[in-house]
This record gives structure tokens, sequence and C-alpha cells, in this order.
């Protein structure tokens, strides 16, 4: 499926003229998808709901994707694939605002590309590991403990710690 110039930009303005209550599926489905000029996520699939409420436009939704992150031990980029919901509301009027401080545009034209980069940024671990036996780097000399083992080992008589090892051996 190609990709559309502002593939997240919903129009909404029929939903406008509806009774409260109704909704709407949008779905989404890209191969690969730029979100914004620091995200690019592969595999998008997902839908966003938008229903009428007294208050505004109330978009849920569902979404996973895969993107690059780097490991922190062996600092390796590997894919990591995330799942996010979102709900937030557009509202009518200043007085209906929430925190997110989002208001239906004039034109009726609701871009899901913020909100989209922002909940899939928060569920990027603070911590990616690319598998959970990952050995990291050499503290030594940096080599990628995962491909070969350079054959230095740690020397822990620099460590205050290592009298504690002592009391384990009593």
């Amino acid at each position: 499926m190609s990709t559309p110039r502002k593939p997240l930009r919903l129009n909404v303005g029929f939903i406008l003229n509806s009774d409260v209550g109704f909704s709407n599926e949008f779905p989404f489905d890209y191969e690969k998808i730029k979100v914004a000029d620091d995200l690019e996520l592969r595999g998008f699939h997902g839908s966003a709901i938008v229903g009428r409420t007294p208050q505004g436009l109330l978009v849920t939704g569902k979404f996973e994707a895969t993107f690059g992150v780097e490991c922190v031990r062996c600092l390796r980029e590997f894919d990591h694939t995330v799942h996010w919901e979102i709900t937030e509301l557009y509202a009518f009027k200043k007085k209906s605002v929430t925190d997110s401080d989002l208001i239906l545009p004039d034109d009726a034209q609701i871009d899901l590309a913020p909100l989209i980069r922002d909940y899939a940024l928060t569920e990027i671990p603070i911590s990616p590991i690319c598998k959970p036996n990952c050995k990291g780097l050499c503290p030594t000399c940096g080599q990628d403990l995962n491909l070969k083992d350079c054959g230095h080992r740690d020397d822990t008589n620099d460590s205050p710690f290592s009298a504690l090892k002592d009391l384990l051996k009593n």
C-alpha cells in the first residue's frame, strides 16, 4: 500500500453533524510510515475509532508497529515491536478541553501523527536489550562478546566489594 502525503489525517466533518454516540472506525495498515522527522514505523497497523460526544470527538485506537532501537549492552540496533492504545478528546469549545489541550480544528481534519508519535515513543523501553542473554561489550577492549570472546577477564580485586566474596567462602 502506498503512503499518501498525510496518511494519519482524518476528515471527521461527517461525524460533527451526527448524533451523540455515533462513531466511525478508521483502519491503518502501512508497511512503512514516517510519523515524524525522528520516527519511522514499520509494519504499522491498527485502527482509530472517532466517536461523537456532547463535549467533542473522542478518539480511541489500538496500534502496533516495529522500529529500530539500540541495545544498551552490545550497542547493536535491533527491531522492537510495540503495542499501544490512545484515548484523547478533541473538544468543540475551550471549556471542554482536557489536559491534552486538543481542540477540533475548524476544517474538521484531525492529524493523528503527533499523537501516534508521542504514544509510540512512550512504549520504548528505557534500557532495551536485544536478547535476554546478551553478553554486551568487553569493558577492556570493547569487543562484542556475543560474537567472540576476547580473552579479557574481569579483575574483581579492584572492586571495593571484593572483600565480601571472602565472606561467601566461609
